[in-house]
C-alpha cells in the first residue's frame, strides 16, 4: 500500500513537472541584473527583455540586485525555485572573475547554475590620457615598460571588470603598474581626462563619448576583432600582442533544476531576441557583439564558463589582489 502511494506521489509530481514546463510562462518572469542600474550591463539586459517579453507573451520584468561584485544577485537566482521565473543576466565577473577574486565566493559558477545562452561580447578599450606619447600599441608598451614605476592605470574598483581586464594586459606586457581605484568608472575617466590616471581598460560603451570627443586617447581594442563602434582602431592582437583578449560578456543562466523543456523555451526566446533586427542594431549602438549562432548552446556556454574561470584565474592570483 506504501509503495502505491509513493509511486502515486512521484507520478503526480512528474504529471505537473510536465504541466509547468508545457504551460509556461502563464505569469511575468523576473530577470534579474546583478548590478546597478544604468550601466551597460542594465541596458543589455533591458534591451533583451522588451522583445523577450513580446515572444513569450509574458512581462519580463527587470530587477537589479547589486553587491559583492555582481554575487548577490547571481545567489538570489542560484537558490531561486527552478520553474523558470527567475533567470540571471549573468557577465565575466559573476561567472569567471569572482570565481578566483573572491576568497569565498556566495557559489561555483560552473556548477550551480543552468546554462542558457552566451549572449554577447563587449569589448575593453584600451585608453590613455591624450597627451601620453604613444600613439600605437608597440608605442604605449614600449612607454609602460620604460616608465612602469612612475605610471598609474585607473579602474572603478578593485574586481571590477576594467581593472582586472588591465591586470591580464599588464601580465601580458610584463610590467608592474600602480593601480588607482574608483568609485565607478565616472570619476576614474575624469582623472584620466584630466591626466591624473595615465590609462584605463574600459568598456567601450563607457568610453565612447571621451573617445569621440577627444578627452582621451584610443590605442587598442582588446579583442581580437575590431568593435564595430570603432572600426578604425586597431586591436591589441593586430598590433602585435597576438592572442590577446580582455572583454566582459553576458549570459543567461537558470537555477539547476529548471525543467528542460522551460529552459528550452527560454533558449527560443533568448535567440530570437538576438536574431531580431531592431533589437540587434540596438546592442551593437551600444559596442556588443552578438556571438555566432555556433556559440550560443548550453552545452557551449557550460564549456565557456570552465574556460574563463582558467583564463581569468592566472592574473588575478598573480596580482595578488582578493576580496574577503
Amino acid at each position: 500500500m506504501l509503495r502505491r502511494s509513493l509511486a502515486g506521489l512521484a507520478f503526480a509530481a512528474f504529471a505537473a513537472h510536465g504541466a509547468l514546463a508545457q504551460d509556461w510562462p502563464t505569469r511575468p518572469i523576473t530577470m534579474v541584473i546583478p548590478f546597478a542600474a544604468g550601466g551597460p550591463t542594465d541596458v543589455l539586459g533591458r534591451v533583451m527583455a522588451e522583445r523577450m517579453s513580446q515572444t513569450l507573451g509574458q512581462q519580463v520584468i527587470v530587477e537589479n540586485v547589486g553587491g559583492a561584485g555582481g554575487m548577490t544577485g547571481s545567489q538570489r537566482v542560484k537558490t531561486a525555485q527552478p520553474d523558470g521565473y527567475s533567470f540571471l543576466l549573468g557577465t565575466v565577473g559573476t561567472h569567471a572573475q569572482n570565481q578566483t577574486l573572491y576568497k569565498r565566493p556566495l557559489y561555483d559558477a560552473a556548477k550551480d547554475f543552468m546554462p542558457v545562452a552566451l549572449i554577447a561580447e563587449v569589448p575593453l578599450i584600451l585608453v590613455t590620457r591624450k597627451d601620453m606619447p604613444a600613439k600605437t600599441f608597440p608605442e604605449f608598451a614600449d612607454y609602460v615598460k620604460a616608465n612602469q614605476a612612475k605610471l598609474n592605470f585607473a579602474s572603478a574598483g578593485n574586481g571590477s571588470a576594467v581593472h582586472l581586464g588591465c591586470l591580464l594586459l599588464n601580465a601580458a606586457m610584463g610590467v608592474t603598474v600602480q593601480h588607482v581605484p574608483y568609485r565607478g568608472s565616472a570619476p576614474a575617466m575624469t582623472d584620466l581626462q584630466g591626466g591624473r590616471a595615465d590609462y584605463m581598460c574600459e568598456i567601450v560603451s563607457t568610453a565612447l563619448p571621451q573617445i569621440e570627443g577627444g578627452a582621451i586617447k584610443a590605442v587598442a581594442t582588446l579583442t581580437k576583432t575590431r568593435s564595430p563602434v570603432l572600426p578604425d582602431l586597431p586591436t591589441a592582437d593586430e598590433q602585435g600582442l597576438k592572442g590577446f583578449e580582455a572583454y566582459t560578456w553576458n549570459a543567461f543562466f537558470l537555477p539547476n533544476g529548471t525543467p528542460a523543456a522551460v529552459a528550452k523555451k527560454l533558449q527560443d526566446a533568448t535567440l530570437e531576441a538576438m536574431d531580431n533586427p531592431a533589437v540587434k542594431k540596438r546592442l551593437e549602438g551600444l559596442g556588443a557583439t552578438l556571438v555566432s549562432a555556433d556559440r550560443r548552446t548550453p552545452d557551449y556556454l557550460a564549456k565557456f564558463i570552465e574556460s574563463e574561470v582558467a583564463k581569468w584565474a592566472a592574473p588575478i592570483k598573480a596580482s595578488g589582489v582578493t576580496i574577503e
